[in-house]
Formats: structure tokens, C-alpha cells, sequence
């Protein structure tokens, strides 16, 4: 939504507290208010059943149809429909008009961000051409899932995020091959730095992963708006009803955090050191991509909502798709696999940590009557 418009009631605004010198922080609810602590230790938890439980990552990376894994797939169904419930869709032209952020997204998206993580891939991996090539591979897997959840938590542009999205999904089915060819097989012989790899993809799976993934919550989203309206009206919808699913979207993203580090927990702790060498250049991507992305959005007019948008679109990877291309061309113990692996590892804390900066920036340049605390998914 954009700053002119109202946000929708959630539980937390709606419960606790509601005197009006009440603080923003003791209206929210206890999964809101600890919500970094709580995302923490789903990442312990994870790990600490991949570690505990002899078996458990092959018994789970096998519920899985199109070498799509079925427990993850649950986790963010459930984490994206609420969200995409509260998308306006009679909104969404005022997004597609605007020049400025569909241009800028598309550049950075397909431009920039594979560039950037193909630079750093060879600066800090240049002796580990294994995990360098599952890097490149993040890098050109465009998030189209988990941002949506982010860039909630942050109150970005809920319809821009719609769209971005939607538009990285078409071009993630059109152009992941090519880039692939270009990124992996192309550029190091071009650039002397050795003997390229041929990435073995075919563009009817990257479009599975996109039905499934988007395509299907965004239709539900829109769906049960749709009904919804005409059945309560848009006042009774968003007062009533949203509030009542809104908490399944951190419920989703905690499960899919559990199901994700349990899946690799062994994997990861068994191979410290190796992390550490896959984590610099992620962290380094991350920041480059999302404060690099915000300052460009600030600098070409964007509000604060939309220039929220922009760098969580930018920042985000789609981790499910890099680590299936990953094992499916290289193999499940593969170096390549690890590097897809570490990736939401890294990205989950930082992208959190993100929202409490971009939020801090929030209430100092955009809105003084925004205070503290994290608010929930709107």
C-alpha cells in the first residue's frame, strides 16, 4: 500500500493496550513482538534436529514431487497466502504506471544482482570453484517467495510487491537458462578465468517451481479477496477476516525455517569452515543489494514504501530453485549444493535484521507518528 493509504487493522494493533499514550510495542502480540527471537530458534531448531536425528534430512528431501520438496512447499503456502490476501488488486495499476520502479527492478533484478554476485563469487571463491558456481546460482535465482514476507514486515508496497514479483517470475522462467549459459559457461572463458560449466536446467521445471511458489498462493490471495468482498464488503473483509489469518504467515515462515535447517543441519555443522568462506560474500551481496537498491529508490522519488519494495526484491534470492537446480546438475553432496544451502542460512538473519533498519528509517524520514517496535504482518 502506499503511504497515503491507511494500513489494515491486524490483531496486534486491535488487542492489548489501547490507550492512546500506549507504546507500539506492548499492543503487539507475543509472535510479534519477539518475532527475530522466535525466527532465532527456528534456525536452531533446525539445525539442531538435522544434527540430532540420524536420517531425518533424507526422510524429508524425499516427500518431494518435481524435485519439488513438499514440507517447504506447505511452509511458504502458508507463509504467502495471508499476504496475499491483503494485496488491493484494484490497485495494482497505479504499480504497473509507474515507470521508475518496474524499470529499476528489472535492471537490478536481472542486471545488476547476478553481476554483483558473480563479481563476489570469484573475489572471495576464487579457489573453490565449486562453491563459486553455487553462489553464481543464487545469484540468478530472483526471490519470488520469501520477499513477500519480508517486505510486510518492513510496511513496503504490498501491491508493488505483487507485481515485482509476478514480473521476476516471468522473467526467472525466460531468462535462468541464458543467464545460466552467460554466467557459468560464457564470461570465465571470455574473461581467462577458466573453463566455464554448463548449467542442466530445463525451463519447464523453473516454471513448476514458479506455479508453485506463486502461483498458486496468488490465486488463492485473490480468490478469497474477490469472495470475500462481495460476500462481507471491503470494510468487514480487512477489518475482520485479515486479522484472523494474518498470524499463519509468521506461522508458515517458521515452519519453513525449521523444515529448511533440518533438512541440512548436518550438512552445515559438519563443515564450519566452509560456511564461513560461503557466508562473506552473501553477507557483502546482501548489503550491497539492499542498501544499494533503497538509496537508488530514495534518489529517483520512490516513497518509502516502494523504495522498501525495490530493495527487498533486489536483496532476496529464491533459495528452493538455486539449491534443486544445485543437486539436480551437480549432486545432493555437491560443493554447489552446500553453497545453495548456506544462502538462506545467511539470508533469513540478515533480511530480518533489514526490516528493523528499514523501519528505523522508516520512522525517521517518512512518518513521526510511527514508533518503535516491529509490527506485524499488516
Amino acid at each position: 500500500m502506499t503511504e497515503t493509504q491507511a494500513p489494515t487493522p491486524t490483531p496486534a494493533a486491535s488487542s492489548g493496550d489501547a490507550s492512546p499514550g500506549a507504546g507500539v510495542a506492548r499492543k503487539l502480540s507475543t509472535l510479534d513482538r519477539y518475532l527475530a527471537v522466535w525466527i532465532l530458534l527456528a534456525m536452531a531448531a533446525g539445525l539442531g534436529l538435522g544434527r540430532a536425528i540420524p536420517g531425518l534430512n533424507s526422510v524429508l528431501s524425499k516427500v518431494e514431487v518435481g524435485g519439488i520438496s513438499l514440507p517447504i512447499a506447505f511452509g511458504l503456502l502458508v507463509m504467502m497466502y495471508p499476504v496475499l490476501a491483503k494485496v488491493r488488486y484494484d490497485k495494482l495499476d497505479t504499480v504497473t504506471g509507474d515507470r521508475r520502479l518496474m524499470v529499476s527492478s528489472l535492471v537490478i533484478n536481472w542486471l545488476v544482482g547476478p553481476a554483483v554476485m558473480f563479481a563476489l563469487a570469484w573475489i572471495f571463491l576464487p579457489d573453490l570453484p565449486e562453491y563459486r558456481t553455487g553462489l553464481i546460482i543464487v545469484g540468478l535465482a530472483r526471490c519470488i517467495a520469501m520477499v513477500i514476507i519480508w517486505n510486510d514486515l518492513a510496511c513496503g508496497d504490498r501491491e508493488a510487491a505483487a507485481v515485482l514479483v509476478a514480473l521476476n517470475s516471468v522473467f526467472q522462467v525466460i531468462a535462468f537458462g541464458l543467464l545460466g549459459w552467460l554466467y557459468l559457461d560464457l564470461l570465465p572463458g571470455w574473461l581467462g578465468l577458466g573453463e566455464g560449466q554448463h548449467l542442466d536446467i530445463s525451463m519447464g521445471k523453473i516454471a513448476l517451481n514458479v506455479v508453485i511458489f506463486l502461483g498458486v498462493p496468488l490465486v488463492a490471495g485473490f480468490l478469497t479477496r474477490r469472495i470475500g468482498e462481495r460476500r462481507m464488503g471491503q470494510e468487514a473483509y480487512e477489518r475482520k477476516f485479515l486479522p484472523r489469518i494474518g498470524p499463519f504467515a509468521l506461522y508458515g515462515l517458521l515452519f519453513t525455517i525449521v523444515i529448511l535447517f533440518a533438512l541440512q543441519g548436518k550438512t552445515i555443522t559438519s563443515q564450519p569452515l566452509d560456511v564461513v568462506r560461503i557466508a562473506l560474500p552473501l553477507l557483502v551481496y546482501f548489503a550491497v543489494m539492499w542498501f544499494g537498491t533503497f538509496a537508488l529508490g530514495k534518489a529517483i522519488g520512490l516513497a518509502y514504501d516502494r523504495s522498501a519494495t525495490l530493495a527487498f526484491t533486489a536483496a532476496g534470492n529464491n533459495f528452493e530453485l538455486a539449491i534443486a537446480v544445485a543437486i539436480a546438475t551437480f549432486g545432493v553432496t555437491s560443493g554447489q549444493a552446500l553453497s545453495g544451502v548456506v544462502g538462506p542460512l545467511i539470508e533469513v538473519p540478515v533480511l530480518i535484521a533489514l526490516v528493523y533498519v528499514s523501519l528505523a528509517w522508516r520512522r525517521r524520514f517518512s512518518s513521526p507518528a510511527v514508533h518503535g517496535g516491529i509490527p506485524p504482518a499488516r
